[in-house]
């Protein structure tokens, strides 16, 4: 495609945030080019796919006007459905909770949020990288040549390492802790629970995060751990402490390592929080840019759409004039940033117990099903606060 020379809006990102940024506007009737870097939406993919139902979603971030498309999205999206949530302590101990949830097929959904956007009227450029933001054009190149395009309004929807925010200056402060690597892989010929979703814990597999078993649906599975890279042991990268959880762990390896790899999925996760800044007078970022995500389980696909709608809402209301594009920060904030901000300090209290396998199998076995979910979805109840800031003071 050859793209005009200006856009009302320009989005940068054809993920979840991005797409449904882009539907909004475009649905308010603003033009509007969405562009992404992959040659195929949806692939490679960067994280996993476990959505909770629209029902469990609401009550993850009650404030919030969730996105139709994360109710509509078709079956074809859908690998599976699990019903539990399972904790394993380093002791092998286990407790669970019930939330109905499906495991997505990234790949699919991800186009299907791309073509609801052009379905919308917005224009998507993929195969697509961009070289600079100079104010508000965009120097682009890739598969349909370079082009300079200009924009009323820029969304960044790019990722962690958004080129749109860091070049806006709306960056997290800097954090070792606050961004983690998330290395999955897509297993087949294992046996594993299609009911739950489960979450192992323990220093020696994986230090300051979990490690993860999720059905596909079959003889499939998709594994992964969420860890820091502050915490590697010395010569140990995020695809060892995999193969070791695979291989080694006491309970999962025995039903792990007859699996065969069929894909690798790595990313980062911003698990610090967002920047104190996500607007500029002509500027907005979204999803992982924007820190959309909670902290205390990884999960960012519900809370970037969520950004995302209210991104592409507040830059066709900036463009009538009914609203300053810096309102952005107060919207999004308004709708789910207690949750983010609580999963954020949650996360942190639990960052040192993580150090101690006996702290940590303390803190699973004191948390009660009910309030685990409750952290899980970035809430803080006052007793489990005090249970785990008395554990903390036990560890110095």
């Amino acid at each position: 495609m050859s793209p005009e020379d200006s856009y009302d809006i320009v989005v940068v990102g054809a993920g979840p945030a991005g797409s449904t940024a882009a539907t909004y506007a475009a649905r308010a009737g603003a033009s509007v080019l969405l562009v992404d870097r992959k040659k195929d939406i949806g692939v490679p993919l960067q994280c996993g796919g476990f959505l909770p139902h629209h029902e469990t979603l609401q009550e993850l971030v009650p404030s919030a006007q969730l996105p139709y498309t994360l109710e509509e999205y078709p079956s074809s999206c859908v690998h599976t459905t699990t019903t539990l949530q399972r904790f394993i302590a380093p002791n092998g101990q286990s407790k669970q909770f019930e939330v109905d949830a499906d495991v997505l097929n990234r790949r699919q959904f991800d186009k299907y949020l791309a073509r609801e956007a052009t379905r919308c009227g917005a224009q998507l450029m993929v195969g697509t990288n961009v070289l600079e933001v100079n104010g508000n054009s965009l120097i682009v190149d890739g598969v349909f040549g370079k082009h300079t395009i200009d924009a009323k309004v820029l969304i960044g929807a790019d990722g962690p390492n958004s080129i749109v925010g860091r070049t806006k200056g709306l960056v997290r402060d800097p954090d070792p802790m606050g961004t983690g690597t998330a290395f999955e892989y897509e297993l087949s010929g294992v046996d594993v629970d299609r009911e739950a979703v489960e979450m192992y814990f323990g220093k020696d597999y994986v230090p300051g995060g979990y490690a993860w078993i999720i059905s596909q649906g079959g003889d499939t599975a998709n594994i992964g751990v969420g860890i820091r890279e502050v915490l590697f042991k010395t010569g140990m990268c995020a695809r060892d402490y995999l193969d070791r959880f695979m291989y080694e762990h006491p309970i999962a390896s025995e039903k792990l390592k007859s699996g065969s790899i069929v894909s690798v999925v790595s990313g980062l996760v911003p698990v610090g929080g967002a920047p104190r800044r996500t607007a500029t007078m002509d500027t907005l970022i979204a999803g992982d840019a924007a820190g959309h995500i909670i902290a205390t389980n990884g999960g960012g696909i519900s809370t970037a759409m969520v950004g995302g709608k209210i991104a592409g809402e507040t830059a066709v209301d900036s463009l009538n004039g009914t609203c300053k594009l810096t309102e952005y920060d107060l919207r999004w904030r308004e709708q789910m940033g207690l949750e983010i901000k609580t999963a954020a300090y949650a996360r942190k209290l639990m960052d040192n117990l993580m150090r101690s396998d006996s702290m940590m199998s303390a803190a699973i076995k004191m948390i009660s099903p009910e309030h685990m979910k409750a952290v899980q979805c970035g809430r803080l109840p006052d007793t489990v606060k005090k249970g785990l800031i008395k554990l903390n003071f036990g560890t110095r």
